[in-house]
């Protein structure tokens, strides 16, 4: 979605946004702790986020790859930044037909700082020598499918009057070009901000103006950035943020209220300025701080427009209906069905259906290395191990499962006592949701969607059992209508006392003046498919243990010998309903045994 869609749906309803900037990091690691902060900062609620381009692009393939990440796994809507700098106009359009693929519709066009070494930017052979250079290129090749910005400076406006009026004249001939609207540099002075902002208008400038702001992490990072960025500071804003200098954590306190005050007088002035946009600078706390300090929350529609992470590419933007089975391992799903020619949306219909394509098989990796699983996992020498390992996980004590990539959900905390229970008893949980009955749809666990709508969920469990208490399970659920069950070996063996091959919706949701969405389905071909991964899996983990040690004993006989089992509670408003049958199982077993 272009940013002005965005800027324009929050100005119909009168609301406050926001949005973040992060920069490719040097390391793979750090690109996998970015990618995670970008995960977890996106439940701060911004409505996109930019990602920076390296002066002569060489973190263009970080940047397009944060980019595409975003997109689909994340489901953030993306700015890429693309500058001039040592970027013929080859590698440009490389660069903006990666962006297109990926589903980004915004580009912020930079000239860009000189290249590391040098103290003057000079254009290259081949490519572009100003800023709207690059604006009128990507307007010939595209025309409007970017949305398209620029960057203003406001401290221009405390210039002598005629470099003030050239800095303008080279602002609206950027704009007359083509853009959509201007992100600033960052600021600390509301009033300069104010001055400049209506001196762009006056100078015939209508496009939006989203402000950037800086938030203070450090005494020393605030002077550096603001040396760096040539931002002045005034002098009582200095003399306030002095006397903490070398106590980090007063400096964020206090920084983040000056900048908070700051940003209410932006907001407040009649200069037309409903959204902020964040310079993280990859950092996480001083962002939230001062997001907290403005009374900013996110919205449970932008945070959860479905329950599970939309993906944003191309062809899968209008996607609505996704399997239960990979809920732990969207990557996983996403690759698996990368090549669909078509994407399930209002009804999942046959999944063997030709235009939704075949559930690739897909190289099962674990997300973590060996060395991060087995301080996750240790070593479990035998299945009372392997249980304690996953009861741990349902009471919070391990982040992550080898067939969950991350912790509980809040939405399983819920019932994270019955299901500690339930491997105790040596039923082995890998994924599951608890029944709701009509939940409004803001609620803070369970809601998703648009505003004053209702919430239903079936309650699912699926799990590892050995056959003798998979048995005495089934003889429960064999006398309860209401239960619908999949049971599946290592080899393919299948039963199930469904009697049909269609869907069954077990999350659903009920909106004003829109169909019932069904976003989250069972159904037996794609059960059949994530089978093999779901078994792969625990190989995988097994493979991490020395041959003939007993920990990949432990684990292999457990793969090997155990069932793979969903279980599809239809009575959604009796919440326990689904666990009783477990329970007097287990007793029977203990009788037995």
């Amino acid at each position: 979605m272009r940013i002005t869609q965005k800027i324009e749906q929050a100005h119909k309803e009168d609301r406050v946004s926001w949005s973040f900037e992060y920069f490719p990091p040097r390391t793979a690691q750090g690109l996998q702790n970015l990618l995670d902060r970008i995960e977890r900062m996106r439940g701060l609620g911004p409505e996109f986020v930019n990602i920076t381009w390296n002066a002569g692009g060489k973190s263009s393939d970080l940047t397009a790859e944060i980019i595409r990440t975003c997109q689909s796994l994340i489901g953030l809507e993306t700015c890429m930044h693309l500058t001039c700098t040592n970027m013929p106009k080859d590698k440009v359009d490389v660069a903006l037909r990666e962006a297109k693929k990926s589903g980004c519709r915004n580009i912020l066009a930079l000239r860009g700082d000189p290249p590391v070494g040098k103290e003057k930017w000079e254009a290259i052979e081949g490519g572009f020598t100003h800023g709207v250079d690059l604006v009128k290129h990507i307007r010939a090749e595209y025309g409007d499918y970017f949305d398209i910005s620029v960057a203003g400076f406001p401290q221009t406006i405390t210039f002598p009057e005629k470099e003030a009026a050239l800095e303008m004249q080279y602002l609206k001939a950027k704009c007359d070009a083509g853009v959509d609207f201007i992100f600033t540099q960052m600021f600390y002075d509301a009033d300069v901000f104010i001055k400049w902002v209506k001196a762009v208008r006056a100078a015939g400038i209508t496009i939006p103006i989203i402000p950037g702001i800086n938030p203070i992490q450090t005494y020393n990072g605030f002077l550096k950035s603001t040396k760096l960025s040539d931002t002045p500071i005034p002098q009582d804003l200095l003399d306030q943020l002095e006397p903490y200098k070398n106590d980090d954590e007063q400096v964020r306190l206090v920084g983040t209220k000056l900048v908070a005050e700051m940003c209410r007088k932006i907001l407040d002035a009649d200069i037309g300025i409903r959204r902020l946009h964040f310079y993280t600078l990859n950092l996480e706390k001083a962002t939230k701080m001062l997001l907290e300090e403005l009374n900013l929350v996110p919205r449970v529609q932008t945070l959860k427009p479905l329950p599970w992470r939309q993906s944003l590419t191309p062809n899968r933007r209008t996607e609505t209906i996704r399997p239960i089975f990979w809920a732990n391992r969207t990557q996983s799903y996403l690759s698996r069905t990368e090549n669909w020619d078509e994407y399930p949306n209002g009804r999942y219909g046959d999944s063997r259906s030709p235009a939704y394509g075949e559930l690739d098989k897909y190289g099962v990796v674990l997300k973590y290395s060996p060395e991060e699983a087995l301080k996750l996992w240790g070593e479990p020498e035998d299945f009372e191990a392997i249980k304690k390992l996953f009861t741990n996980f349902c009471e919070g004590k391990v982040s992550a499962l080898p067939w969950s990539d991350q912790g509980i959900a809040s939405e399983t905390s819920v019932i994270s006592d019955k299901l500690s229970k339930l491997n105790e008893l040596g039923f082995l949980t890998i994924n599951s949701q608890p029944a709701v009955d009509g939940v409004r749809s803001d609620d803070e666990v369970h809601g998703w969607g648009p505003s004053h709508g209702y919430i239903y969920q079936k309650a699912y469990l699926e799990f590892f059992v050995n056959p003798e208490l998979l048995e005495l399970l089934l003889n429960v659920i064999e006398r309860d209508n209401n239960i619908t069950y999949y049971v599946i070996n290592r080899h393919g063996d299948l039963r199930t006392n469904s009697h049909s091959d269609g869907p069954n919706a077990v999350t659903w949701g009920v909106f004003p003046g829109k169909e019932v969405v069904q976003p989250t389905i069972v159904e037996a071909v794609s059960f059949m498919a994530w089978k093999d991964e779901a078994f792969e899996i625990g190989q995988k983990w097994a493979d991490l243990y020395a041959e003939g040690s007993p920990a990949r004993k432990a684990v292999t006989e457990l793969i090997d010998n155990s069932f793979l089992v969903n279980i599809v509670q239809n009575d959604f408003k009796d919440p326990d309903a689904i666990f009783r049958p477990f329970f007097k199982a287990a007793e029977a077993y203990t009788n037995k045994n």
